[in-house]
C-alpha cells in the first residue's frame, strides 16, 4: 500500500472533503489521524474505521487554537515518532452582507481558515522528515468571487499565498506544501441536486469529496518530488468556462 505506516493527520477530518481524505489515506495503509472540533463525528468515523482494521484515531482539537495544535501534535509524535503528511482542511464558511460583519467574524473565519494553516504546518514540520507533503484546502473563490462572499474568498487567499510562500521556507527541510481549490463539491445529500446543477459543470457533474481526496493522494505521494507550491484547481471546468448572458 502507498502510505503503509505512514502517519497522515487530517484537520477537519471529521466530515465531507477531510472525512473522504482521511479514509483514502487509511485505505492505504497509513496511520490517520483526524483532528476536529466535532468530537461525536470525529470517534464515529474512528470506530467504524477501526473495525474494519484500519489505523486511526481521533482528537478533539481546534485547529486555530495554536497551543491546543502544539499539544496534540507532541502526543501524535510521542506515539508516532515523526508525521509524514498533514492535510490542512479545517474551515468554516459564512457569507454576511459586509455591512452586518463584526471585526469578531473577521477574526473568527481568518484564525479558522488562514490561521490553522500556518501554525499547523509549522508545527508539523518540526517532526517531519524529509521527503513530507503538506496538502492545503484552498478554494476556487481565492480566485473568483459572488457578492457577500468577502470573508471566505479572503481566507482562501491567504490559503494560496501561504501554499507558496510554506513551499519556499519548508522546501529547504525537504517538505513539498501544495494546495487545492475545490469547486462545487457536494458533502450533503446529493439527491437534492437538480439536473442544471449537473449540466452547468463541463464534467457533467457536481464534484464529490473523494474527487478531492484522490488529489490529496497524487500530492502526498513521496514519488511527486517535483511538485510543490502548486494549487490544483477541481471544479468540473467551472473556473475555465466563459459565461455570457443569453
Amino acid at each position: 500500500m502507498l502510505f503503509n505506516e505512514k502517519t497522515v493527520i487530517v484537520t477537519g477530518g471529521a466530515n465531507g472533503i477531510g472525512k473522504a481524505a482521511a479514509a483514502a489515506f487509511a485505505r492505504e495503509g497509513a496511520y490517520t489521524v483526524i483532528l476536529d472540533v466535532n468530537d461525536e463525528a470525529g470517534r464515529l468515523a474512528v470506530e467504524e474505521w477501526n473495525s474494519t482494521g484500519w489505523k486511526t484515531a481521533f482528537y478533539r482539537v481546534d485547529a486555530g487554537n495554536e497551543e491546543d495544535i502544539k499539544n496534540v501534535f507532541q502526543k501524535i509524535v510521542e506515539q508516532r515518532g515523526q508525521i509524514d503528511i498533514l492535510i490542512n482542511n479545517a474551515g468554516i464558511s459564512f457569507f454576511w452582507s459586509i455591512w452586518d460583519i463584526k471585526k469578531k467574524d473577521w477574526d473568527e473565519i481568518m484564525t479558522t481558515n488562514a490561521a490553522s494553516v500556518f501554525f499547523c504546518s509549522r508545527e508539523a514540520s518540526r517532526y517531519m522528515p524529509s521527503g513530507s507533503a503538506i496538502v492545503n484546502m484552498c478554494s476556487t473563490r481565492q480566485s473568483m468571487s459572488e457578492p457577500n462572499t468577502e470573508l471566505y474568498a479572503a481566507s482562501k487567499g491567504a490559503i494560496f499565498s501561504l501554499t507558496h510562500s510554506l513551499a519556499l521556507t519548508l522546501g529547504e527541510k525537504g517538505i513539498r506544501v501544495n494546495s487545492i481549490s475545490p469547486g462545487w463539491i457536494e458533502t450533503g445529500d446529493r439527491s437534492a441536486l437538480r439536473p442544471e446543477d449537473h449540466r452547468q459543470h463541463p464534467a457533467g457533474r457536481v464534484g464529490k469529496p473523494e474527487d478531492v481526496a484522490k488529489a490529496c493522494l497524487y500530492l502526498a505521494d513521496p514519488d511527486n518530488t517535483f511538485i510543490t507550491g502548486e494549487n490544483i484547481v477541481i471544479d468540473g471546468g467551472m473556473t475555465r468556462k466563459m459565461i455570457y448572458l443569453p
